[in-house]
């Protein structure tokens, strides 16, 4: 594309930032929508976020992703935050509006129309979610407005509990909370249709690590993981070895990033150019 007077900006704040891939997905998906945007990575300091987002307001930038350690404190700095947003706590994309900044999460949507665009429905079933913390919080709230029962596991207890809590309260659905030891995956699993890894186990540099043991995985289960890098982990790799549904972080991460795209730009989002860009990228590294 080339750059003039008239092009939009958006980009992907947070420390670190290179390894990102909003800027091989979004940038693929401007272009083949003939769109006049580009889409930047910009590594901003917990210190530095503040002047940051007023930066992104003067130049009048469209939107924003936003990564790690920024979801919950760019919250001080927006005009406005939708409501599921605000519950959990998290923003991942800004919208640059007249002015106004809005926040939006659109991680929980993101897994949500992944599941069910590889064939999974989570209404009536009950969904074992390993994690309570980044990510997690999103889909965590999204499923439990979606699924019969949802279990949450975390490393750090208290923080299972207090995620349960809040789930309760905001959806008024008993969720159950609990440690990640074998045991409680055992013991939850076992009656479980869908697993969800919202941790970050898996995840290179340590590829060859899964969060449960493959024997306790089976054919009747649905299997997701957030963690992109690697393609498949070793969570993906032994559940589609037993059988199961499986559904790679790729698939979240580029329906999350559609549904930013979609708020930035008013059109629908080109999943298969999104899908196809990253996994090209991906395969490189």
């Amino acid at each position: 594309m080339i750059i003039t007077g008239k092009t939009r900006a958006c980009g992907v704040i947070g420390d670190p930032i290179n390894h990102s891939l909003s800027p091989i997905i979004q940038n693929a998906a401007f272009e083949a929508v003939d769109l006049n945007f580009v889409f930047l990575a910009y590594k901003v300091k917990t210190s530095g976020l503040e002047d940051a987002v007023n930066g992104a307001r003067a130049l009048n930038i469209r939107g924003l992703n936003v990564t790690m350690p920024h979801k919950t404190r760019i919250i001080d700095f927006l005009d406005r935050i939708d409501l599921s947003a605000q519950i959990i706590k998290s923003v991942n994309t800004v919208l640059n509006k007249e002015n106004l900044l809005f926040g939006f999460n659109t991680d929980g949507v993101g897994a949500l129309r992944a599941l069910k665009e590889n064939g999974v429905e989570p209404k009536g079933r009950k969904v074992l979610l390993l994690g309570a913390g980044g990510a997690a919080r999103a889909v965590a709230y999204t499923l439990a407005k979606e699924a019969d029962e949802l279990v949450v596991l975390n490393r750090t207890v208290k923080s299972s509990h207090n995620l349960a809590k809040l789930l309760e309260k905001t959806v008024g659905k008993k969720v159950v909370a609990g440690s990640l030891s074998i045991s409680d995956i055992q013991r939850n699993l076992q009656d479980s249709d869908i697993l969800i890894n919202a941790t970050s186990v898996g995840m290179k540099p340590k590829p060859q690590e899964s969060p449960v043991p493959i024997k306790l995985l089976r054919r009747d289960l649905s299997v997701m993981d957030i963690v992109y890098n690697p393609i498949e982990t070793r969570l993906i790799k032994d559940a589609k070895s037993m059988g199961a549904v499986v559904i790679g972080g790729i698939e979240m991460l580029i329906y999350q990033g559609a549904a930013s795209f979609e708020i930035w730009t008013g059109k629908s989002a080109p999943i298969q150019v999104m899908k196809k860009a990253a996994l090209s990228h991906l395969r490189k590294v």
